[in-house]
């Protein structure tokens, strides 16, 4: 198939090496044009616009920043919506308001393409083997065209509803990993004067009620952190944490829900991004605050 990619940061890039893997003519289109040279050393085309992108695609995949980055790669003069995209399938995997992906939907059904939205849980490393969890909304006749692509780039795909359920449930998942960053970095604040091995500490909260399943995954590299090696970029940073965390305050307020946790979360996530730790892993948030104030 003939895949268009818009948005190249790392979970972009990762996604469209996976789909190159296996056997699919990609194409791809970056705002800086520099994070689409990997993908054309391996055989991708570069689209000089999302209109030139749209274009040549059967399949389009957009995975952008926000709803400003959305709304700028669809609309204008060169965006995606400019192009005929009638009988195409747009598959929109950013992480964002529901509101913002239902407003999307209209135009591109408006213009005769079919629309998913599937934002991902996952990192670079589940994205590069195609094992990322996907929450996909859009009709069923919709989602079925989409899911043999969807099935490659995820171990899991689940239709969640309509569009705009993908985009709910991915707040849903992200709210309680981002707080508990925050939360195991204040539980290291108050054991930190034991003095105990880091590898150990991880271990530990990690067998036991103190420990959720993301750290099977990354309690390696949290203990590595704690002793003194958290220099490497983040595959998930911090700053991303803090848009996904403004992005669920916003749409509790939209649905009158007050979120109390993730209102002192994103102000801690703040503090921690102003002290220099934006580009880390988000989950460096607990190391941040496990040294605040540190005598």
């Amino acid at each position: 198939m003939q895949v268009g990619i818009a948005g190249l940061g790392k979970m972009g890039a990762a996604i469209g090496a996976r789909l190159m893997e296996t056997g699919h003519q990609v194409a791809v289109w970056n705002r800086t044009a520099e994070k689409a040279k990997p993908l054309a050393e391996g055989g991708a085309k570069i689209a000089a616009s999302p209109a030139e992108l749209a274009k040549t695609s059967e399949a389009i995949i957009t995975i952008l920043t926000d709803a400003e980055a959305i709304d700028k790669v669809y609309g204008g003069a060169s965006g995606i919506l400019a192009a005929d995209i009638k009988g195409k399938l747009v598959i929109e995997m950013s992480t964002v308001q529901p509101a913002t992906e239902i407003a999307l939907a209209e135009k591109v059904r408006a213009k005769g393409g079919s629309f998913v939205e599937c934002p991902v849980g996952g990192t670079t490393g589940p994205a590069r083997q195609g094992k990322l969890i996907g929450l996909a909304g859009g009709s069923d006749a919709d989602f079925a065209r989409a899911k043999p692509l969807l099935d490659q780039m995820c171990r899991r795909v689940e239709h969640c509803g309509s569009v705009g359920a993908g985009a709910s449930m991915k707040l849903s998942i992200n709210l309680p990993l981002m707080i508990y960053w925050q939360a195991l970095g204040e539980a290291l604040a108050i054991s930190r004067h034991l003095g105990l091995d880091p590898t150990r500490v991880m271990e530990l909260y990690a067998d036991t009620s103190g420990g959720p399943n993301v750290l099977k995954v990354r309690g390696t590299a949290i203990a590595k952190m704690l002793a003194g090696d958290d220099k490497a970029p983040g595959t998930f940073d911090l700053d991303s944490g803090r848009k996904d965390l403004r992005t669920m305050l916003a749409e509790g307020k939209a649905r009158g829900v007050e979120l109390p946790l993730v209102e002192r979360t994103l102000a801690s996530f703040d503090e921690a991004s102003k002290a220099g730790w934006g580009a880390r892993d988000a989950s460096g948030q607990a190391i941040y605050w496990s040294r605040r104030g540190k005598k």
